[in-house]
C-alpha cells in the first residue's frame, strides 16, 4: 500500500550573509550585512543581504550602489569555500536524522527531504519534524532557516516560497485544499516555482494572471502555446507533482554536456575575448581528458556590451542605462532585465569527429567565433560548451588520424593535470595567461566565480 508522502523543503535564510554574521559573532536576523566584492566597483551585485537589510527595504541580489545612501552596513568579501564547507556541515546534520536516500540537495542553501518514514519513527508531526531539523541547524551553526511542507515536491516548494513568508514560525504548510484556497489567487504568478516572466507574459495574452486562471484555460490552448511543457503547467496549477526524490536520484540523462562561462570585467575587444576563449578551451579540454570523455558538438555564446567601442579598456566601468524598452523583473534572486535588445554572437555546431584534442576543438571554436561574433562590438560575457559527451573509447579514428600525435597530446595533457593536481592550477600555465587582459590565473583562484 502506498501512503501519502510528506515532503519538507528547507531553505537557509540569506545563507551567505548569515554565515558571515555568525563568523563575526553577530545575529544574522538583526545585523545589517551584505556579501559583495567592493573591488569590482559600485555596480557589483550583492550575493546576499542579511534579513535585517531586507527588512530595511534592500532587495536581495541588488547592486552596491542601489543600497540607500546613509545606511550603515557591513560589507563582507565572498568566501565560497567557507560557504560550501558550512553547507556540507549542515547536510551532515540532516544525515543524523534521515537517510541520504531521502534527501535531494536543490542548491547550496536549499534541500528537499522525504519525511514520510520519519514522522512515525520520531513520533512527530511534519511541522515538529521540520522544526527539529531547523533547530538542530541553528544550534550547531547559528544559521536560521525556513521550511515548507507538502504532500509532493511542488507543494513543499511553494509552501516554502510563499506560505512560509507569512508564517510567524517560518514554516509554511500546504495541502491540495489549502493550495487552492491560498495559492490559486496569488499574484504575481511569477512567485510560483518555475514560472518566470516569459511564461507569465504568454499567459497574460490569454488574460491569465494566476494559477486559478490556468486551471480555467482550455488545455488545447495551453498545449498550443507551450507544447509538451503545458503538462507541467497544468499539473502544477492543480497542485500535482508525480516525481519523487527516489525518481530524481534514479534519473540518468540520455546525453551530457560541459559548459564554461566567464563574465568579463570590462568591455573586451574581439581579440582579447578570443584570447580568453582560448584559456577557457584549454581548461575545458583538460576536464574532458581527466574524465576520459570526447565530444562532437560545440557551442558558443558571446554577450555584447551596451556601449560602443569607447567602452574598451575601461575596467570596472558602470554599465550603461537599460534601453528604454526594457522591463525590470524581480524574481526573488535579484533584478534582471527582460525585453529590449541586447544582441549576442555565437551558436551551436556539430563537428565531424568525436575528440578531446585541444588543437581540434579550439580550431572549431575559433572558426565559429570569427564567423558569428561582430568584431566592432565590445564583449562582456563569453560561454563555451561541449555536448554529446561519450567515453573516449568512442573517439573518431580514421585513415587520416595521426595516432602518434594524438597520443603525445594526451600524454602532455595528463602531465599538465598531474602538475596542477599536486601544486595547484596556476603551477603550470600557458604564456598567453600572462597577458594583461588574460583571466585564466584569476579564474583558477576562484570558486563559483568568486575568490574563495
Amino acid at each position: 500500500m502506498e501512503y501519502e508522502r510528506t515532503y519538507v523543503c528547507i531553505d537557509l535564510k540569506s545563507f551567505y550573509a548569515s554565515v558571515e554574521c555568525v563568523a563575526r559573532g553577530l545575529d544574522p536576523m538583526t545585523t545589517k550585512l551584505v556579501v559583495a566584492d567592493p573591488t569590482r566597483s559600485e555596480m557589483t551585485i550583492c550575493l546576499a543581504v542579511s534579513p535585517a537589510m531586507k527588512a530595511a527595504g534592500v532587495r536581495n541580489r541588488c547592486r552596491l550602489h542601489e543600497i540607500p545612501t546613509g545606511m550603515e552596513f557591513i560589507t563582507a568579501q565572498p568566501r565560497m569555500k567557507t560557504y560550501m564547507q558550512v553547507s556540507a556541515d549542515i547536510y551532515a546534520t540532516y544525515l543524523r536524522y534521515v537517510s541520504p536516500d531521502d534527501i535531494h540537495p536543490y542548491s547550496i542553501d536549499e534541500c528537499f527531504i522525504d519525511a514520510t518514514p520519519y514522522l512515525e519513527l520520531y513520533d512527530l508531526t511534519a511541522r515538529e519534524f521540520a522544526d527539529t531539523l531547523r533547530g538542530a541547524v541553528l544550534a550547531e551553526t547559528g544559521i536560521p532557516a525556513t521550511a515548507g511542507i507538502g504532500p509532493n515536491l511542488f507543494l513543499a516548494k511553494v509552501a516554502l516560497d510563499i506560505a512560509a513568508k507569512h508564517a510567524a514560525d517560518g514554516i509554511g504548510e500546504l495541502t491540495e485544499r489549502t493550495f487552492r484556497e491560498q495559492i490559486w489567487p496569488h499574484r504575481p504568478i511569477t512567485d510560483i516555482w518555475n514560472i518566470g516572466p516569459g511564461i507569465a507574459r504568454r499567459l497574460a495574452q490569454y488574460r491569465v494572471f494566476d494559477l486559478r486562471g490556468v486551471t480555467e484555460m482550455d488545455p488545447d490552448a495551453l498545449y498550443s502555446e507551450f507544447g509538451v511543457n503545458a503538462e507541467y503547467l497544468i499539473d502544477h496549477a492543480w497542485g500535482l507533482e508525480p516525481c519523487t526524490i527516489a525518481e530524481i536520484k534514479a534519473y540518468e540523462p540520455e546525453s551530457s554536456s560541459l559548459m564554461n562561462g566567464q563574465i568579463l570585467p570590462c568591455g573586451y575587444s574581439f581579440d582579447d575575448t578570443l584570447m580568453v576563449m582560448r584559456e577557457m578551451v584549454d581548461d575545458a579540454v583538460l576536464d574532458l581528458v581527466q574524465k576520459r570523455l570526447v565530444t562532437d558538438h560545440i557551442s558558443l555564446h558571446v554577450s555584447y556590451g551596451r556601449d560602443n567601442a569607447a567602452e574598451v579598456g575601461t575596467a570596472r566601468e558602470p554599465a550603461a542605462k537599460a534601453a528604454s524598452d526594457e522591463v525590470l523583473f524581480e524574481g526573488g534572486h535579484g533584478v534582471r532585465r527582460i525585453g529590449g535588445v541586447r544582441p549576442h554572437g555565437g551558436g551551436g555546431r556539430k563537428i565531424p569527429e568525436r575528440t578531446n584534442s585541444f588543437a581540434k576543438l579550439y580550431g572549431y571554436l575559433e572558426a565559429l567565433f570569427r564567423e558569428t561574433v561582430d568584431p566592432t562590438r565590445t564583449m562582456r560575457k563569453i560561454s563555451i560548451g561541449f555536448g554529446n559527451l561519450v567515453d573516449e573509447d568512442l573517439a573518431t579514428v580514421d585513415l587520416f588520424t595521426d595516432v602518434e600525435a594524438a597520443a603525445r597530446e594526451r600524454r602532455r595533457a595528463e602531465a599538465v593535470l598531474a602538475v596542477k593536481g599536486k601544486f595547484g592550477k596556476n603551477a603550470l600555465i600557458k604564456g598567453t595567461s600572462l597577458k594583461e587582459r588574460a583571466l585564466g590565473r584569476e579564474r583558477n583562484e576562484m570558486v563559483g566565480g568568486h575568490h574563495g
